[in-house]
């Protein structure tokens, strides 16, 4: 029987390997492919290049249609792994709005959602 995932998968060269790795990654290392950068204040500040998003952290859109927003986060789908903002909408045929799903990779964090303690904890460590 072949295994559905192994953390060995991520040290291979092969493209289909490292497809394999993403697509069947559980979502605690899933967690880890949502990293964002940070501004350049926020890297100066907690000396860090990117972090972890959350919601309610504020983000610019630095790619695509929606480049140049800035808005909160609204929701993460680690599944999907697509973050969806609350302000980045579009209407649907029938007139409805729905939340246009991004990239981790096409976002910057502009404000950090310190509300957490244990993220507070992270930050402090790391400075």
């Amino acid at each position: 029987m072949r295994k559905k995932f192994s953390k060995n998968w991520v040290r291979s060269k092969q493209p289909r390997k490292q497809r394999k790795y993403m697509y069947n990654a559980p979502l605690h290392i899933r967690q880890k492919f949502i990293h964002t950068n940070l501004n350049k204040e926020l890297r100066e500040k907690y000396k860090r290049r990117n972090f972890p998003l959350r919601v309610g952290d504020t983000v610019r859109v630095m790619r695509g249609k929606f480049k140049g927003t800035i808005s909160k986060v609204s929701k993460i789908n680690l599944t999907e792994l697509k973050i969806y903002l609350e302000d980045v909408k579009r209407k649907k045929s029938d007139g409805k709005e729905v939340q246009v799903p991004l990239k981790a990779s096409n976002l910057q964090i502009v404000s950090l959602n310190l509300e957490d303690r244990k993220r507070l904890k992270i930050i402090e460590r790391k400075k």
